[in-house]
């Protein structure tokens, strides 16, 4: 693995109907797929294509429920993967932390060792230890890039237990913050660059999770074929520092899912 240990380098939608969430994020963010090949499951790599290359990235995974997993309470859901050095390592040290493993570290053939866990407020992200020598753009750090994650944000009902836990495992700062008046502080967090910010759980958001914000080509297009293709928007677009702008909405099968992109 060629990204550091604490960096984003994976993004996966479990959903309930596969080729329907394929086609609404298809016709929102251009998104292609190919089969993953792994036998027994319906695991999809989603991939875009770079601007001026036209070198295709691979972003994350789209993964079909199985009707056992719905029985059991899963529902559509974006989680995102963090790379570390030592996946059997990282889940101990998260469980002493207060979190839970949810998955037992797993060997994935050809892909790498993953689990799935949660921190200690319950929010779910999986760790892993990619074969792969390339280094991961799904998180597109370098500079913005359609069609790839563009920012990770943990909205957690206690911001100072998360960023205690989170800056102690994977080795992450605080970056400064900004003063969202009664909804408190959004703190920007820092590892190999700014990839993202905590901030406390608002009331209208119905439980703590990571939000992943995905660039668009532009957000008024987007707005539109988000609409048109069955999605709900819960807020925006809306202007934040830097002239993007940002919008949250549900998809056709009900995971929330966050979108960045300027306006045309």
């Amino acid at each position: 693995m060629s990204n550091q240990h604490g960096e984003f380098i994976w993004y996966e939608l479990l959903t309930d109907n596969s080729d329907a969430a394929l086609k609404f994020y298809s016709a929102i963010l251009g998104w292609q797929c190919t089969d993953s090949g792994q036998p027994g499951m319906d695991y999809r790599i989603l991939h875009t294509r770079d601007e001026n290359t036209g070198e295709p990235h691979d972003i994350g995974g789209l993964m079909q429920l199985t009707d056992e997993m719905c029985q059991a309470g899963a529902r559509p859901v974006w989680l995102g993967y963090i790379g570390v050095e030592d996946v059997d390592q990282t889940v101990a040290n998260i469980v002493a932390a207060g979190g839970n493993e949810q998955m037992s570290p797993t060997d994935i053939p050809d892909v790498g060792r993953i689990a799935l866990v949660t921190d200690p407020q319950d929010i779910p992200f999986y760790v892993m230890r990619g074969l792969s020598n390339q280094t991961s753009l799904a998180f597109a750090s370098d500079k913005p890039r359609v069609g790839h994650c563009a920012w990770n944000e943990l909205i957690t009902t206690d911001p100072e237990a998360a960023k205690a836990f989170y800056f102690k495992e994977f080795g992450w700062t605080k970056d400064g913050e900004m003063d969202m008046g009664p909804m408190g502080n959004y703190e920007f967090i820092r590892h190999n660059g700014v990839i993202g910010a905590i901030m406390p759980k608002p009331e209208e958001i119905p439980i703590p999770m990571w939000h992943y914000y995905f660039r668009c080509a532009d957000i008024d297009t987007t707005f539109n074929a988000i609409i048109a293709n069955g999605g709900q928007i819960l807020h925006g677009p809306d202007e934040i520092p830097g002239g993007d702008f940002i919008l949250k909405g549900f998809d056709p099968q009900g995971a929330l899912f966050a979108l960045v992109g300027a306006r045309k």
